[in-house]
């Protein structure tokens, strides 16, 4: 237990995995917390005289699975190995930690997933701006850059960071996810990033990096390498630089917009069809698989870069053996994560066949991608290395089926390595001369019965059974007793036995010695091999845009540099895949001298399936794919900005409204003449005339101010006199037939403006009894009446906007307005308004307050 508290010591913070024998054990405090998360027996074990120590464990076999829900709940573990071999140890066995495994720092292919990056963040705030670096651990990806606060919370969490370290003492907003890790405030200090950063790029400066104007990034990237080295115990090698990036230099999406539009996650339930990500990920590799995901996260802005890449998805939509380029990428590892494991020591025999065999698929790819004209095509091809010396090297020195284990030997092909093959050579005769043993001594002692055999405790020995125990010859010494025999060695056998023992493990350590030496070979050529594989990552990504607009009749969007948005035929290219039925498209005209949608029509109809494709649209136009639509003319957008949906966030203890609210001051804030916004039922989280207001009110901000081109959908009718009203706000509306009794739904878009909400039909459809709606019926037809008798809104001063019916008598109103209150001192202002809140008081007790009464139905009290 000594050797385990010294440890433990060593590591705080972590749960302690201690190796002994098959099983990683847990002690004290640390096996009551796993106990109770992974649902293991809790037993005990003495310590001292008359003391126990509480105790759990797990097989060594499924460490992985048992990790996995550790690192879920956002626990550090410390795995402790045995580093040496039992039967050599003098005493106690030597163990070390070999690794800290943590919430950002997964290695283990059994613990990453295949198309999703896991990411290890790191924060350098203060209180204007902060340094972010990221990094994969897993594919070697490290990033800095600097944003405004709320800037980088949102950059946190649309990279679904899985930890955060943070100087000690630095409070993160509730919003940032992922496990929070303190860390000493020195490891962020600049001038120690710029020592640590410089020896593990093995450069002089930091200059050819261009990082020198983020000093706070720089100083959580020097952070973050501390950490990485201190957790995992070993090199680094795949972590070659840095690379700056700038989100406001991509298309910006923030959380909402991620979420709302359901670019990555269902909204409801988890069928990754029903995503952006799931109609458009037909990519062969794993490496593709998540570059896609970034390109859906962060398309460009770039004009020339959304050219470059919709000319290569357009030849190879035309492209006739498109379907063989993209079988030989399904030949291609994960080269990404493949370096990395050689990188930091974890890599297996396995890997290294996969890699040659990806090599060789990569050789054969950059044969059948020449001709391309495509400029981007050209490029990729160009840097297509099949490492050819490295490929032969691989195939000549490994067998085609390799132990996962690289010390259990048994995976070097013979004629590889002359020291190796001798050793196999006098291990080989050594077996020989015991298996020729059994029947030299079979017709020696007479006893047909004998045999040699071979155990892990024993060795070998010669086993005769009890009717002929009379016949052993006198050198034969008897090792084992068993019911029905008894096993013998004899001096020469055993000394045979020596031999085959001591040239079996000279051999395991010299195909170890081999087998590092290739896994060097290829840690040392990590930066061309991760350069290959971000080239094989990038056509599996256009491969894939490219099947998917061929096989589902996208086309591709004109890109322009004006805020126009006109679609034509335009579709929801996940609501079409889903769908039985075909799906009714609908066209959009956007300019400069229509900017503003107001989108009326009853629920049920499309409406905000009609503002969730437009906004997809876009962004696939801009990462670079084609589109569902007959044509498209796209003015590029800098943001994305979406409020759909309600829900309360009962964690933050913010109600539905607050969150509707916060979302549209976010959106009025930030929003620019170049960006899209998506407005969908604003101010249905609160009273009617509060709700419509507000709406009203938003919609002139953004006529007022930015501009952005923006689709409101909504049923407050009223909004839609405001396109009489207001430069640039235009009306559509969802179209309905009506049917005697029955309205049925066209889902077809119209210029004009909806009347009626149709939500009782609605009501009928969801089967809602047929007492209720047909009494919703009769309160409906009231309303109206009541409606068109009284007014809704009445007209206010500036002839471009209403307001709700105020209260207060008409001549109150004009009294207020001619006062010269600039004239008048405060005290003479205090007497007027008395005097003004006395009328109304005596106007309210002579006049009954207006109620709105509504008639019982038949037969009710």
């Amino acid at each position: 237990m000594r050797q385990y508290q010294a440890l433990k010591r060593a590591y705080p913070g972590t749960l302690l995995l201690f190796r002994l024998g098959d099983f990683y054990e847990l002690f004290g405090e640390d096996a009551q917390v796993a106990s109770r998360v992974l649902d293991l027996t809790l037993t005990s074990r003495p310590v001292a005289k008359g003391k126990r120590v509480p105790m759990c464990g797990v097989p060594h076999q499924t460490l992985e699975s048992y990790l996995s829900r550790l690192l879920e709940r956002g626990f550090r573990v410390a795995i402790c190995e045995q580093v040496e071999d039992p039967r050599k140890a003098k005493g106690l066995v030597r163990r070390e930690v070999v690794r800290v495994v943590t919430p950002g720092t997964v290695t283990s292919e059994a613990l990453l997933p295949p198309r999703e990056n896991v990411y290890l963040a790191a924060v350098n705030p203060t209180a204007q701006r902060w340094g972010l670096a990221v990094a994969d651990l897993s594919t070697g990806e490290f990033r800095i850059t600097e944003l405004e606060p709320e800037a980088a919370v949102q950059e946190l969490e649309r990279l679904s960071v899985r930890e955060v370290l943070h100087p000690e003492g630095t409070a993160l907003p509730p919003t940032v996810g992922g496990a929070r890790t303190p860390y000493e405030p020195w490891r962020f200090d600049l001038q120690e990033a710029r020592r640590v950063l410089c020896e593990q790029f093995q450069v002089v400066s930091l200059d050819a990096f261009g990082c020198g104007d983020l000093p706070l990034a720089t100083g959580a990237a020097g952070a973050l390498i501390h950490y990485l080295r201190e957790t995992q115990r070993s090199g680094l090698r795949h972590i070659h630089g840095l690379q700056v990036y700038r989100p406001q230099e991509t298309l910006l999406l923030d959380p909402s917009a991620v979420r709302s539009l359901e670019l990555l996650q269902p909204l409801t339930g988890t069928d990754r069809r029903a995503t952006l990500v799931g109609v458009l990920d037909r990519t062969r590799t794993s490496m593709g698989g998540r570059l896609l995901r970034r390109w859906i996260l962060a398309p460009l802005l770039d004009r020339a870069r959304i050219e470059a890449r919709l000319d290569a998805v357009e030849e190879l939509v035309r492209c006739a053996h498109r379907p063989q380029l993209q079988e030989r990428l399904e030949q291609v590892a994960d080269l990404e994560r493949l370096v990395g494991r050689c990188g930091h020591g974890s890599a297996t025999p396995r890997d290294l066949v996969a890699l040659h065999r990806s090599l060789a698929a990569v050789a054969e790819l950059r044969q059948k991608s020449s001709g391309f004209r495509s400029t981007l095509l050209q490029e990729l091809v160009s840097r297509l290395d099949s490492h050819d010396d490295l490929r032969e090297e691989l195939q000549r020195a490994l067998v085609d089926d390799p132990p996962s284990n690289p010390r259990d030997g048994g995976f070097v092909r013979e004629g590889y390595d002359a020291e190796l093959d001798r050793l196999r050579e006098a291990a080989s005769d050594a077996k020989r001369w015991i298996r020729d043993l059994e029947a030299r001594e079979r017709e020696r002692t007479g006893i047909k019965s004998l045999r040699v055999g071979f155990n892990k405790v024993f060795g070998y020995y010669i086993e005769v059974t009890r009717p002929h125990r009379d016949r052993v010859p006198p050198e034969y010494e008897r090792r084992q007793t068993l019911v029905g025999a008894e096993r013998y060695v004899t001096p020469e056998m055993k000394e045979r036995e020596a031999l085959i023992l001591n040239a079996e493990e000279r051999q395991r350590e010299r195909e170890y010695e081999i087998f590092c030496s290739l896994r060097d070979r290829v840690a040392a050529r990590g930066a061309s091999l991760l350069a290959t594989a971000s080239a094989v990552a990038t056509l599996d990504v256009l491969c894939s845009f490219a099947e998917a607009s061929e096989a589902y009749g996208y086309a591709r969007p004109e890109l322009v540099d004006e805020p126009v948005l006109d679609v034509e035929g335009g579709r929801h290219p996940v609501v079409e895949r889903l769908l039985e039925e075909p799906f009714v498209p609908n066209d959009l005209r956007m300019d400069h001298r229509r900017r503003i949608a107001v989108v009326t029509g009853p629920n049920f109809a499309g409406k905000s399936t009609y503002l969730r494709q437009n906004a997809l649209l876009v962004i696939l136009a801009q990462a670079g794919c084609f589109v569902p639509a007959r044509s498209a003319r796209v003015g590029l957008v800098d943001r994305v900005f979406t409020r759909v949906g309600a829900a309360d966030d009962l964690a933050g203890g913010r109600s539905t409204f607050l969150v509707e609210m916060q979302e549209v001051a976010n959106i009025l804030r930030n929003a620019t003449p170049c960006s899209l916004v998506i407005l969908d039922e604003v101010g249905r989280g609160t009273a009617t005339y509060d709700g419509l207001s507000i709406a009203w009110a938003v919609v002139e901000y953004l006529q007022a101010h930015a501009r952005p081109r923006t689709l409101f959908a909504t049923h407050y009718h009223e909004l839609t006199e405001l396109a009489g009203r207001l430069d640039g706000v235009f009306n559509l509306n969802v179209l309905v037939r009506e049917e005697g009794e029955r309205v049925v739904f066209l889902h077809r878009v119209a210029e004009g403006a909806s009347d009626r909400a149709y939500g009782i039909h609605v009501a009928q459809l969801a089967g809602v009894p047929r007492e209720v709606t047909r009494r919703a019926a009769e309160l409906l037809e009231e309303l109206q009446g009541l409606a068109r008798k009284e007014g809704t809104l009445a007209r206010r001063g500036r002839a471009v906007q209403m307001a709700l019916p105020l209260s207060v008598p008409s001549e109150l109103e004009a009294e207020l307005a001619s006062l010269d209150l600039a004239s008048m001192t405060p005290l003479e202002a205090l007497n007027k308004l008395h005097e003004l809140q006395q009328r109304v008081r005596e106007r309210a007790s002579a006049e009954p307050s207006k109620v709105v009464r509504m008639r019982p139905a038949p037969g009710k009290r």
